[in-house]
């Protein structure tokens, strides 16, 4: 039996509490501590129950409490005061310019699979995820003219729940998108926006949902709707779900839709951001619309696509980027490439390292690199390992040179700052501390904060989270059966006093979550020590399809369930926001023991850092650049070795693992003045503050995507599509003609006027004769590339020096001059290369052309 109609019934809230709809449906609440304690105050219960939904809430709020509530005129005054201030927010005018770009249009759409923005909005899955989430709630604060474009996930990421054995279970919940901070998208016809495209040759529809960050728009696509057939339903039901195929079939929709998403609601952002590979087909569909709708070649279309195109890379391991067969791409992508003018052989080279295996699967990873002009991994660390991951796409280029550099992930810190500890800094850092851009001026204040306010503060966070834990342990047992004596020792776990020490993150096997447990004896000697005690919590998930992953969880629970431990160590199931927010408050030190170099950034000690909580790392990801050899803002795991032997590194580090807490740690945490404080350890907590939080807040991430990649790819962009595509074509027609001179260019007969042997300071003139192949030398760029020398003749560095033309020889070929300077001792050595340069290429490397001088 069906319904023959459906209505949707709603409160009727007060006139003078109706604006609390407009505060529910923006998701500034899931920063702005006094907004989410408003809602709080209308019913404490329900707004945890509804895990701090208020759109949910106030679906469920008795009639009655809201007629009560408007009698009360004190919270009336604090809604219409923040009523207000998000009005003012959302309205001030961006102060970024970007050219050709009118004032309120979004100038940057930015594309991820997931985003971790709030609880109640459960597209995330981990630190992708959260990291997009913290770029859009930055991009809002700094008011960067931004739109995102995702997935509205109808079973999310699965929910973590264990058996009483300790083996991982997954359930999904059914979201209801009525009940969310979501509103359906419009068109600016004022209709409900839906997007149409093809899988292969089968129709596909996607209706789209609107988030509001702030001052950010977040489009969601949708396919569970009536006119998708049940399979194309499921493309966006869950988070990283079902098989290979319907990979292929979100990465369409990510890509190709949202840039068809863009069109439909009457947006032009001139730059795409990619955020992983997942949404690099979006860059293919900008070379195919301007083929087809501005007649424009493949090549002229390709280079002014990708000059708007920025690509961040998450992945440090070649199995972890999304690659497809053959045949699979045949079956979806053929029809495709023909709509582009392309044989499906040049289609698939786009995606292949290289072009001329027609085995080698496609890889979203490199079809990116092959469509941006701004590349970059999310640490220093990241970066190198990127570009060796990657070099032979630029095989020709020396491994510093292939064009993936770096930005170093950074995280929200309105987000992530407990609540205690916000009013802790609106008193030392100044109220606007969560907006400001200037983040160096406002984290220099932090060394004003006293020692004691701190340290208290930090104390009652611990004691919260020690009670956190106690109730989620309680509900976990209650579900699994377990006995009342086993409930009634969940009140004895942990100790508010104690030590405490946070391991928290996905379940994968480079992670090491197991790591601290392969020394039994030292383990449960610093547990069980009477008078400086430790205490540790974990929590993370597994993969559903992660088997190893699983039985890493269910060996870690087994093992502290046993009586040694049981009280001293625990694991929290299902791993999310909420838990992370209390973990990353409530601890004294974060562990994070990965083996190096796997971990691309690893955010969540950065959150934790936010809280005055100390790193403990090895030199991986952000670490690997935060950190100082006299361990003043944390301490190391290790010297940045790097090991052959996976088993040989885990017995070295974990060596290394006891020694640093056994002499440094435990000892510092309980070294008390006669005040019961630390004072060492609080030292390095504001000294983290100081340096750290500038270093890695989100607002300077963003603030450098906008210098180094947002502002110039606009810029180029908007000059190219100048005068119907005048600079387009000729930069199109410049680098054809390039790469069939190319080959023809040559450098000999390089010299340099000097002895062997040089003193710091003196320089050395090098020559060299090169034959341009009829390349204007405006287009052509000469450098000395020189550095210290290995033991093998290699460059241990390098340094580039530009040559200038110093007239024609008689033979027709042009003379080059440079300086080189010995500024270190040591072995130094050069050669000479070209490179091919044009003003409208932002990184010559990108054309993968490059001649070495002959030896």
């Amino acid at each position: 039996m069906q319904a023959l109609q459906i209505f949707s019934v709603i409160p009727k809230l007060p006139p003078s509490l109706e604006s609390l709809w407009l505060l529910a449906y923006n998701y500034w609440f899931a920063w702005n501590d006094e907004l989410e304690q408003l809602f709080a105050d209308i019913d404490p219960d329900l707004w945890l129950k509804s895990e701090k939904n208020p759109v949910w809430m106030l679906n469920h709020v008795p009639q009655t409490r809201f007629d009560a509530l408007k009698a009360d005129r004190f919270y009336g005054e604090r809604l219409n005061l923040l009523v207000a201030s998000l009005r003012n927010y959302t309205s001030a005018p961006s102060p970024h310019l970007f050219e050709d770009v009118p004032p309120g249009s979004p100038a940057i759409a930015y594309f991820s699979l997931e985003f971790g923005v709030s609880l109640c909005l459960p597209i995330y899955s981990g630190g992708l995820g959260m990291l997009a989430g913290d770029h859009l709630k930055s991009a809002s604060d700094l008011n960067v003219p931004l739109v995102g474009i995702g997935f509205a996930y109808a079973q999310g990421y699965f929910r973590q729940y264990m058996t009483p054995d300790g083996w991982q279970q997954e359930r999904y919940p059914d979201y209801d998108f009525e009940q969310m901070p979501l509103q359906r998208a419009l068109t600016p016809q004022n209709e409900l926006a839906k997007v149409y495209l093809a899988i292969g040759d089968r129709p596909l529809v996607a209706q789209i949902w609107l988030a509001k960050v702030g001052r950010i728009n977040l489009y969601l696509l949708d396919t569970n709707i009536a006119e998708n057939p049940p399979e194309f339903r499921q493309i966006t039901s869950r988070l990283y779900g079902g098989n290979l195929e319907m990979r292929v079939w979100q990465e369409i929709l990510l890509g190709i839709g949202g840039v068809k998403a863009l069109r439909v609601l009457g947006l032009s952002p001139q730059v795409i951001h990619m955020n992983e590979g997942h949404s690099a087909f979006a860059g293919l569909e900008r070379v195919r619309v301007l083929m087809q709708e501005e007649r424009l070649p493949f090549e002229v279309a390709l280079e002014l696509a990708a000059a708007g195109s920025i690509f961040t890379t998450h992945t440090p391991v070649p199995a972890g980027n999304d690659r497809f067969p053959p045949s699979l791409m045949q079956q979806y992508f053929e029809t495709y490439a023909r709509s582009m003018g392309l044989a499906f052989k040049v289609f698939m080279a786009l995606g292949r390292e290289n072009p001329q295996d027609d085995r080698e699967e496609f890889c979203m990873t490199v079809l990116a690199l092959r469509l941006s002009r701004f590349n970059n991994g999310v640490s220093k660390l990241h970066g190198k390992v990127s570009r060796k991951m990657w070099h032979r796409i630029w095989g020709q280029f020396p491994m510093e040179d292939v064009p993936i550099g770096s930005i170093t992930n950074g995280v929200h810190a309105p987000t992530w700052v407990a609540p205690d500890l916000g009013r802790l800094y609106n008193r030392h850092l100044g109220s606007n501390w969560r907006e400001d851009p200037d983040t160096v001026r406002v984290w220099r204040q932090a060394a004003t904060i006293p020692d004691t306010e701190l340290w208290r503060t930090h104390e009652r966070l611990r004691a919260r989270l020690v009670e956190f834990v106690r109730v989620r342990m309680h509900a976990q047992l209650t579900a699994q059966g377990a006995r009342s004596s086993d409930l009634q020792i969940v009140e004895s776990i942990l100790n508010p006093d104690t030590l405490t020490i946070g391991f928290a993150r996905r379940f994968a096997t480079y992670k090491r979550a197991r790591l601290l447990t392969q020394d039994m004896d030292r383990l449960l000697r610093i547990v069980h020590d009477a008078d400086r005690p430790v205490q540790f919590i974990f929590a993370g998930k597994a993969h559903p399809n992660d088997q190893g992953g699983k039985q890493l969880i269910k060996e870690l629970i087994s093992l502290f369930r046993t009586d040694a431990l049981r009280l001293h160590m625990v694991f929290l199931e299902d791993y999310d926001m909420e838990i992370a927010a209390h973990l990353i408050s409530g601890c004294d030190v974060w562990l994070n023991n990965p083996r190096r170099p796997l971990e691309a950034c690893g955010t969540s000690g950065m959150k934790a850092m936010f809280n005055g909580v100390l790193q403990f790392s090895t030199l991986d990801g952000w670490w690997d650049e935060a950190w100082k050899p006299d361990n003043s803002l944390g301490w190391a795991i290790g010297k940045g070795e790097d090991y052959e032997d996976p088993a040989y590194q885990d017995a070295v580090e974990l060596q290394t693992l006891y020694k640093v807490l056994e002499s440094d740690i435990i000892p510092e945490f309980y070294d008390r003045g006669r005040n019961n404080i630390p004072s060492s350890w609080v030292r390095r907590m504001k000294d983290a503050l100081v340096e750290f939080g500038p270093r890695f807040h989100s607002h300077r991430m963003v603030q450098e995507y906008l210098a180094t990649s947002y502002i110039p790819a606009c810029r180029i962009h908007a000059n190219l599509y100048r005068d119907d595509f005048a600079s387009s074509r000729e930069l199109s027609a410049w680098r054809m003609q390039l790469m069939t001179k190319w080959g023809d260019v040559r450098i000999t007969d390089v010299t340099s006027q000097t002895a062997t042997t040089l003193y710091v300071g003196q320089s050395v003139t090098v020559t060299a004769r090169v034959f341009l192949a009829d390349i204007p030398p405006e287009y052509i760029r000469l450098e000395i590339y020189s550095g210290t020398l290995g033991q093998d003749d290699s460059f241990a560095d390098r340094t580039l020096r530009t040559m200038e033309p110093d007239g024609p020889t008689s033979d027709g070929w042009q003379r080059y001059k440079g300086t080189l300077p010995a500024e270190q001792t040591g072995r130094l050595g050069f050669t000479v290369r070209a490179m091919p340069v044009h003003p409208s290429l932002p990184i010559p490397h990108s054309l993968g052309l490059i001649r070495w001088a002959e030896q």
